[in-house]
C-alpha cells in the first residue's frame, strides 16, 4: 500500500509539473532570460517557477483530493446499493429523457451563436431538463412500474418442457405463524416461488425469543411451519436478504419488496392488505380464501348440529360447523350437548367471518315433547 501511494504521488507530481509549465507559458513575458536550456529546451524563470509549484501541488494536494473523491464515490455506491431497483430504473429513464429534451431544445434554437454566454445557457438548459426528468420520473415511479407490468410481452410459442412462470409469493410474519399456508401448499393450489425475506425471519426470531410465553410459542410455531414447508413439501422456497434500511416497519418493507420484484404478498393481516392495495400491490389473503371455500348455506336449509354452549341472548345455544362457522340456535339453550335438527333462518357476513342463525325444527320439538 505504501509503495502504491508513493507511485501515485510521483505520478501526481509529474502531472502537476506539466500543468504548471503549460500555465506559466501564459504569463511568461516575451524575451525572458533563459535559465536552463538542455538539448534545445529553453526554460525561463517564470516557467521554472511554474514547474516547481505545479510539482509541489501535485505531490501534496492531488493525492488528498483523490482520496476524498474515492471516499465520496464509495459513499455514493453504498447509497445507491440501498436504493430500490424501481427508483434506480425510474431515475435512469428520467435522466435519458431529460438529456434528449435538452438536446432537442439546444439544436432547435441558435443558442451556440450567442456570444460569450451561449455555452453557459446551453449547460443550464441541459441541467434543468435532466433535473426535471429525474424528479418527475421518481415521483411517478410506481405508475411507470405499473405501466411496464401491463405492457404485454411478445407471444412466444412455449415448448411442453418449458415451465410457465408465476409471480413470486412473499410471505409475511402473520401468515407463517397462522400455519394454514403449509396445508395450502400441500394441496397444490399455490403455484410459484415462496419468498421469505430476511427481515421477516428476523422478526420471527425475535418473537420466538420473547419472554412472553404466548409470543414465544407463536414464534416457534412459525419457524416449525417454515421448516416443514422447506423439507416436506414440494414447493420452491427462496430466502431473500434484501433489506430497506430507510424503512423501519416490516409491513412497509414487504410492500416495497413486492413493488421491486413484482410479487404478491401472502398475508392474513387486514391492515397490511389495505395498505398494499392502496399502493398497487396484489395481495393474497388467507382469510378471504377460507371464507370463499366455506360451504354455501341458504335460509330454509336443514342441518344437524350439536349445541355446545349457551349463547349471549337469553335461551340461545351455540353450535359450530366443521370449518368453524358459528351457528346461533334460537331456543337452543335447553339442547346443550345434544344433536339437534335445525332450520337456517338467516346468514350474517361480518369482518370476522360468517354467522348462521337457525331454530330447531318443529318435528324435533314434537318428538322431544312426546319422549318426555
Amino acid at each position: 500500500m505504501k509503495v502504491l501511494r508513493a507511485i501515485f504521488r510521483l505520478v501526481s507530481a509529474l502531472v502537476g509539473a506539466s500543468i504548471g509549465h503549460q500555465v506559466s507559458l501564459i504569463f511568461a513575458p516575451p524575451g525572458e532570460d533563459v535559465l536552463w536550456a538542455p538539448a534545445g529546451i529553453e526554460i525561463g524563470n517564470i516557467q521554472l517557477f511554474g514547474i516547481i509549484l505545479g510539482a509541489l501541488i501535485g505531490f501534496i494536494i492531488f493525492p488528498l483530493g483523490a482520496e476524498q473523491i474515492v471516499k465520496s464515490l464509495l459513499r455514493l455506491e453504498k447509497h445507491l446499493a440501498k436504493l430500490p431497483t424501481q427508483e434506480i430504473v425510474a431515475g435512469s429513464l428520467g435522466l435519458i429523457i431529460g438529456l434528449l429534451i435538452g438536446l432537442l431544445i439546444v439544436f432547435s434554437f441558435p443558442i451556440d451563436s450567442i456570444p460569450t454566454f451561449g455555452i453557459y445557457i446551453r449547460l443550464f438548459i441541459n441541467l434543468f431538463t435532466v433535473y426535471l426528468g429525474v424528479s418527475l420520473a421518481l415521483r411517478k415511479k410506481e405508475e411507470i412500474a405499473a405501466f411496464f407490468r401491463r405492457v404485454p410481452s411478445p407471444t412466444v410459442r412455449k415448448s411442453p418442457e418449458k415451465e410457465e412462470s408465476f409471480s413470486p409469493k412473499i410471505l409475511d410474519t402473520s401468515v407463517i405463524i397462522d400455519g394454514r399456508i403449509a396445508d395450502i401448499c400441500r394441496s397444490g393450489f399455490l403455484e410459484g416461488t415462496l419468498v421469505i425475506p430476511e427481515f421477516v425471519l428476523e422478526e420471527l426470531r425475535h418473537i420466538a425469543d420473547s419472554s412472553d410465553l404466548l409470543k414465544r410459542n407463536r414464534g416457534r410455531r412459525g419457524l416449525d411451519i417454515l421448516n416443514r414447508i422447506q423439507k416436506d413439501l414440494d414447493v420452491k422456497v427462496e430466502i431473500i436478504g434484501k433489506d430497506f434500511e430507510d424503512l423501519s416497519e416490516v409491513d412497509s418493507k414487504l410492500v416495497r419488496l413486492a413493488q421491486s420484484t413484482g410479487g404478491k404478498i401472502l398475508t392474513n393481516d387486514f391492515n397490511l392488505n389495505k395498505v398494499a392495495e392502496l399502493q398497487g400491490v396484489e395481495v393474497l389473503n388467507i382469510n378471504e380464501l377460507a371464507n370463499a371455500v366455506k360451504p354455501v348455506v341458504l335460509p330454509g336449509e336443514e342441518m344437524v348440529v350439536k349445541v355446545v354452549k349457551e349463547g349471549k341472548e337469553q335461551g340461545q345455544g351455540v353450535a359450530y360447523l366443521d370449518d368453524g362457522t358459528m351457528i346461533v340456535v334460537d331456543e337452543g339453550k335447553k339442547y346443550i350437548n345434544e344433536e339437534l335438527e335445525v332450520l337456517v333462518t338467516s346468514i350474517l357476513q361480518t369482518a370476522a367471518g360468517r354467522m348462521i342463525f337457525a331454530k330447531p325444527k318443529k318435528d324435533h320439538l314434537v318428538e322431544r315433547t312426546v319422549n318426555q
